[in-house]
């Protein structure tokens, strides 16, 4: 992605601190972002073994608030929403008219009748607008927060000790998907038990002009700053799926392994994802060759669907891709990517890639 002198790039509020942590910037969903720092096997390897933070204040943040709240939920998701207790948030998908998807989002339950979704950064114009294409019919307001957040993503097996003592709550007794302010580092925040790299951690949720001094902070401690080159690789070993890749608006959703995201309810888009999905994604595993998105996958010397996701997997030290294929090629054992016009071997292998014992 470009940018010109009309559309000039965003920045996040720590984009001073990356500049003076040595980031590399690249553009990424129309922001400036950091790729790396001192380099994505190392933020890889510090997220994997001890605990990272990444800066994901590019994402979006809506508020929905009012007696219809939960309701509207409903119908434009395709989760059930109603089950979420206060201090719970789950992952959710935004499903258009045709029964592709908007985007994937999260859904966090602040009360009774409040809910916060965060979605993705290149998406928040799009949703918003759905969303408020289908808030019409319901008593609900509807606040874009996108630009009162910074938000931290700390990740790895030691987030929570190293950030144990310095918060008032008492981490260990909130499970995966909780939700809950506190205080941390001298500042008040969110936290959620949540993120996108297979590991423990906690996003935390943090007032926009006080992100960076938070940010130092939790540097101080000895956390790993971690870009978006680590983000991709640790998110794709652990097999999550990522919009515009995996997912798009004409792609059918259930062609992932998230089938279990959809709820029998009625939703927006239901007709159309109840129809088989032509294609599934599968997981590839390769000896020496990398590969990337848009590589024709092959079985039997015929191509049968194409790379979505590939890189050399940091973790596992070999390469590893997600592909979608035709629905009656999905189980196969062997399959070839082609590389340049040459074909490399490739075995099918069941996703995620990685999981923490």
């Amino acid at each position: 992605m470009t940018s010109t002198p009309e559309t000039p790039l965003r920045r996040t509020p720590l984009h001073a601190a990356h500049l003076k942590a040595g980031a590399r910037m690249v553009p990424f969903g129309g922001w400036d972002m950091p790729v790396q720092y001192a380099g994505v096997k190392a933020e890889h390897d510090a997220v994997r073994t001890r605990a990272g933070v990444f800066d994901v204040s590019h994402m979006g943040e809506f508020r929905v608030q009012g007696p219809d709240a939960g309701a509207f939920l409903q119908r434009v998701t395709t989760n059930d929403v109603m089950k979420l207790k206060p201090g719970r948030a789950q992952y959710n998908w935004l499903p258009n008219e045709a029964g592709g998807l908007v985007d994937d989002i999260y859904v966090y339950r602040v009360g009774e009748q409040e809910f916060l979704l965060v979605v993705n950064a290149s998406n928040i114009g799009k949703d918003w607008a759905h969303l408020q294409q289908h808030a019409a019919d319901f008593s609900v307001q509807l606040s874009d927060e996108s630009d009162r957040w910074g938000l931290l993503a700390v990740q790895g097996p030691e987030a929570e000790a190293l950030l144990q003592p310095h918060t008032d709550v008492n981490l260990s007794a909130k499970k995966k998907n909780a939700y809950f302010p506190a205080r941390l580092l001298g500042f008040d925040v969110w936290l959620a038990r949540t993120g996108y790299t297979g590991e423990d951690g906690f996003e935390v949720f943090v007032k926009a002009d006080e992100a960076e001094a938070l940010w130092d902070r939790l540097l101080a401690l000895g956390l790993t700053p971690a870009g978006l080159g680590a983000r991709d690789t640790l998110r794709l070993e652990a097999g999550f799926p990522l919009y515009g890749h995996e997912f798009a608006d004409d792609l059918h959703p259930l062609a992932s392994t998230y089938t279990w995201v959809v709820k029998d309810k009625e939703h927006v888009g239901r007709a159309g994802m109840q129809a088989a999905p032509p294609v599934k994604l599968i997981g590839l595993a390769l000896e020496r060759v990398p590969v990337r998105e848009g590589y024709p996958v092959l079985l039997n010397g015929e191509r049968v669907g194409q790379v979505t996701s590939g890189t050399s997997s940091p973790t596992l030290g070999h390469p590893i891709a997600m592909a979608l294929v035709q629905s009656d090629a999905a189980q196969a054992d062997a399959y070839e990517v082609e590389v340049r016009g040459k074909a490399h071997p490739a075995r099918r292998v069941e996703l995620p890639f990685y999981k923490r014992a």
